[in-house]
């Protein structure tokens, strides 16, 4: 009875075996039958602006059926091409990586069509201490003084974002993107479109210049209107030139007191106080619609 068994248990095994290794050939010739095709890959790192030669391309198998769009099979299609974005090794070249036909290697060939590249002089503390790396986008701002009535005035100081969601190309004379490491640099250059160039070169001409990194993905634009440095300390009163508008003296320009003042007063004396007869105060000189009026408080 138990030599039964043991019979009946060796044969199951036999069969469950065959079972799995019919199962493992079938996978295999299965396997074998997936067609593929000859892809050209890099065969190492490939930094952006670079021109290809073939010592930096191979080819690999890729299946039929996951062959990406603008691959290429031939590695001579792609002598002398230029690359405009970092190319990782093993990872298939494609069209929408390359500079066009004929274009010279060097940062150039990174700069989109239409745009601009243009270079402004940084320190560590306008480079976003170093962390403005190529590949990141950045804001422009500028502190300068408005000007008004032909003159810059110390009270007209402000600081604004002039340019936003700018492209880094690359930094000093670097535009590997791989790098995460901060480099304090003494130049920073951007992409820009022309009219931005232009108001970068006004910007860096008027005022000093900083640089707000800004996070990659973010690119909703915001407009503000600057801030002063009345704005900024909380000063809401305004210093007025004491030349009169159009350099002639109003003659309808009278004092004039609030009537919270002049309440305050009567409390005190319970006298009819004239606006002439009023003692010093803290006035402000307020200038509107040509009109100069004096508010006392």
């Amino acid at each position: 009875m138990k030599n039964a068994k043991a019979v009946g248990m060796l044969a199951l095994s036999m069969v469950l075996g065959l079972v799995v290794t019919a199962y493992a050939v079938d996978w295999v010739s299965r396997k074998g039958t997936i067609q593929s095709n000859k892809v050209v890959v890099a065969a190492s790192d490939i930094e952006l602006g670079s021109k290809l030669n073939l010592q930096m391309l191979t080819t690999a198998d890729w299946p039929s059926g996951s062959v990406p769009q603008g691959a290429f099979t031939e590695l001579k299609e792609l002598q002398d091409r230029v690359v405009r974005i970092s190319v990782q090794r093993g990872e298939a070249v494609l069209s929408s990586k390359l500079a066009p036909i004929g274009t010279q290697g060097g940062l150039s060939a990174v700069i989109a069509e239409g745009k601009r590249a243009m270079t402004v002089r940084v320190n560590d503390v306008v480079g976003v201490a170093g962390f403005a790396l190529p590949g990141n986008y950045v804001d422009v701002m500028v502190n300068a003084l408005k000007e008004r009535q032909g003159r810059f005035e110390e009270n007209l100081q402000i600081s604004k974002t002039v340019l936003e969601h700018v492209l880094v190309l690359a930094v000093a004379q670097e535009s590997s993107r791989d790098d995460t490491k901060p480099k304090v640099v003494n130049a920073v250059t951007l992409e820009l479109s022309i009219d931005d160039a232009e108001k970068l070169d006004l910007a860096r001409n008027v005022g000093t210049l900083s640089l707000v990194l800004r996070n990659q993905i973010d690119k909703e634009p915001v407009t503000t209107s600057g801030i002063t440095k009345n704005q900024l300390f909380g000063d809401r009163t305004a210093t007025v030139s004491p030349t009169p508008i159009g350099g002639k003296r109003n003659p309808k320009l009278v004092p004039i007191v609030s009537k919270e003042s002049m309440a305050a007063l009567e409390d005190v004396a319970p006298l009819r106080v004239s606006p002439s007869e009023v003692p010093a105060r803290t006035c402000v000189e307020v200038v509107q619609s040509n009109t100069r009026v004096m508010n006392c408080f």
